[in-house]
């Protein structure tokens, strides 16, 4: 019992660490960021500033990005890892894995298939409240050639019967 409750404690503080970036103030400062959602999970150069990342990959479903500016204030809070941010920044043919590292953070998984030469990454995300998964298929020189949006399956989606 003992073991349930600190699991479902920690739960409940990571699903608040993905709600918190939401409420910064624009300007906050870099100190107040850190001190309020902890040790970002990635910091990243900008052209003009610095993007905080905290990433919920490979077990969580968000990843917000705190961009401050050159005076090292917040500017911007955004949970990329949503179906229309998704639609509008990754474009084939154009993204590369350098872009999505930078806006999403490193992904929940990297795999090679058989049909596709390259590598496939994938981040699990929720659409409304549905698990999903994003597979970016990067080919050999890292450009974005193919972008695909699946289910999730759940340990209770697998029937008995399935392997």
């Amino acid at each position: 019992m003992k073991t349930a409750a600190l699991l479902l404690a920690v739960l409940l503080g990571l699903g608040g660490c993905s709600l918190m970036p939401s409420r910064l103030e624009m300007g906050t400062p870099r100190d107040e960021v850190v001190r309020r959602l902890g040790q970002p999970t990635s910091v990243v150069p900008l052209a003009a500033g610095t993007r905080l990342q905290y990433s919920g990959q490979p077990a969580g479903q968000w990843v917000h990005n705190v961009d401050l500016g050159p005076d090292g204030g917040v500017v911007k809070v955004e949970q990329v890892l949503d179906i229309d941010w998704m639609h509008r920044h990754l474009v084939v043919d154009v993204t590369t894995w350098h872009d999505a590292l930078r806006d999403m953070g490193r992904p929940a998984l990297v795999e090679h298939v058989a049909s596709f030469k390259g590598d496939v990454w994938t981040y699990r995300y929720l659409e409304i409240s549905a698990p999903r998964q994003a597979h970016l298929h990067f080919d050999p020189q890292g450009v974005l050639r193919r972008l695909q949006f699946t289910d999730e399956l759940r340990h209770e989606d697998i029937s008995p019967s399935h392997p």
